[in-house]
């Protein structure tokens, strides 16, 4: 049976340049859909897995990170004096275990390969599970916990969440060469970053969702430029390929590109509507809004 995953990794350190100036004081991970920042989406994701520690890799102007999962005493104790128990408990189980949180600096953006390698004295010698906060997916069981069982079923290696794109967006992703494809995993062959359409070996991608083996970090450990003048993540994984088992997961779920201003939108509509709270009036607003089209 292989080794547990207990540790993620959450690159945080980008700036966010699609979103200004909103995010101009604010971090891009901090953007809320409906209410909760993209970031508490993450985190609730990698608990629901069975993560046990969590790694940060930050850069500047992200302490607001820092103290969302803190204890905020001061409106804990208004929400007290004012009976909001239910809004109350809500907030403090948002907050991880004391000594179950870490915070790292990238101090510069030299890319995710880069921003994963800064990890690597946290992580250690086990596997652990890398994600990003941008890609947000909606699953009745959420896609790491998908990511964790399939590895646990393959006996280990590397696992990567895929989906099928447009074959003109193929320039967006990393795209794998498939292999022998059994259920929802395939067999990872070769891998590549951006390619253009014409050169793409599949439209399959590779999105922020990553179960890697600690090796990785002697690949990344050489510091090698790829696409964008960048130390990419996906490099680094194409060097290990053949050396451990390699799979991508066809998850079940949506996926919505919360770093792009529309896919950040349809989240917002999508995830409301599915909240039995407000689905009826986001019905009713989605279709005023049609018809006055």
């Amino acid at each position: 049976m292989p080794n547990k995953v207990r540790k993620a990794v959450f690159p945080v350190g980008g700036l966010g340049t699609r979103f200004l100036p909103a995010t101009k004081a604010m971090p891009k991970e901090m953007l809320p859909v409906v209410d909760k920042p993209l970031i508490q989406y993450a985190v609730e994701e990698a608990r629901a897995a069975g993560i046990e520690e969590f790694i940060f890799v930050t850069g500047r102007g992200k302490t607001t990170i820092e103290d969302h999962f803190d204890h905020s005493y001061e409106l804990e104790s208004v929400l007290n004096e004012r009976n909001k128990q239910s809004l109350l408990k809500e907030l403090q189980a948002s907050v991880p275990k004391p000594g179950s949180i870490a915070y790292i600096r990238q101090q510069e953006p030299l890319g995710l390969g880069h921003a994963v390698w800064c990890a690597k004295r946290l992580v250690g010698d086990e596997p652990f599970a890398v994600i990003l906060a941008d890609d947000l997916i909606l699953a009745d069981t959420p896609c790491l916990a998908q990511m964790a069982a399939a590895r646990e079923q393959a006996g280990g290696g590397n696992m990567l969440a895929v989906m099928e794109v447009p074959k003109a967006h193929t320039s967006r992703y990393g795209i794998l060469s498939p292999g022998k494809e059994t259920d929802n995993l395939i067999e990872i062959t070769g891998l590549v970053e951006k390619p253009a359409p014409e050169k793409a070996p599949s439209n399959m991608a590779v999105i922020g969702r990553y179960i890697l083996e600690p090796t990785i970090f002697s690949l990344l450990e050489k510091q090698q430029r790829g696409a964008g003048n960048e130390i990419q993540l996906t490099d680094a994984l194409s060097e290990m390929l053949g050396d451990v088992p390699f799979y991508g997961m066809k998850f079940d779920g949506t996926r919505y590109d919360c770093g792009d201003k529309i896919g950040f939108l349809e989240a917002n509509i999508a995830f409301a509507l599915h909240r039995t709270d407000m689905q009826d009036d986001m019905r009713d607003i989605v279709k005023k809004i049609a018809n006055n089209l």
